[in-house]
């Protein structure tokens, strides 16, 4: 397994208790990219039965973030927090999967800039976003800092 097939995986398997109940997965990791994605089902949708907006938001945050966070350093890892997140809604999805692709815009040593679109299982421009994050302590490295077992 390559470096960056080793830490994919380890993101996949290791990533937090919202991940796992709302069941959105990283599938492409890169530098200064991230791709994520999200099967819809009922408990994503909103009283209208489409995806809730706070559902896309939250996918869009997480491809910005890991945008920002990739680390080519086996075992390392690189962390971010958002400092604001501003969202514009475009469209719609009810079912199918929603695809987010996030990227690195540019910035400096700790703060860095966004953008990400979300689509639906269509093709269409559903969302998009702009990001502002600040790096963990270590992590403004791109070499990271060991990640916990």
């Amino acid at each position: 397994m390559d470096d960056v097939s080793d830490n994919l995986a380890w993101e996949q398997a290791h990533g937090s208790g919202l991940q796992a109940y709302l069941g959105y997965r990283i599938t492409e990791w890169s530098e200064n990219h991230a791709v994520v994605e999200l099967e819809i089902k009922g408990h994503h949708r909103n009283r209208a039965g489409i995806l809730h907006g706070g559902v896309i938001a939250t996918l869009m945050d997480t491809a910005s973030g890991c945008a920002v966070c990739y680390c080519a350093v086996p075992g390392n890892m690189r962390k971010s927090l958002t400092l604001s997140l501003t969202t514009n809604f475009l469209g719609m999805a009810k079912g199918g999967v929603v695809r987010v692709v996030g990227k690195k815009q540019g910035g400096g040593r700790k703060i860095v800039f966004t953008e990400a679109t979300a689509f639906n299982d269509a093709g269409d421009v559903i969302a998009t976003a702009t990001g502002t994050f600040k790096y963990h302590r270590g992590s403004d490295d791109p070499n990271g800092v060991p990640r916990e077992a």
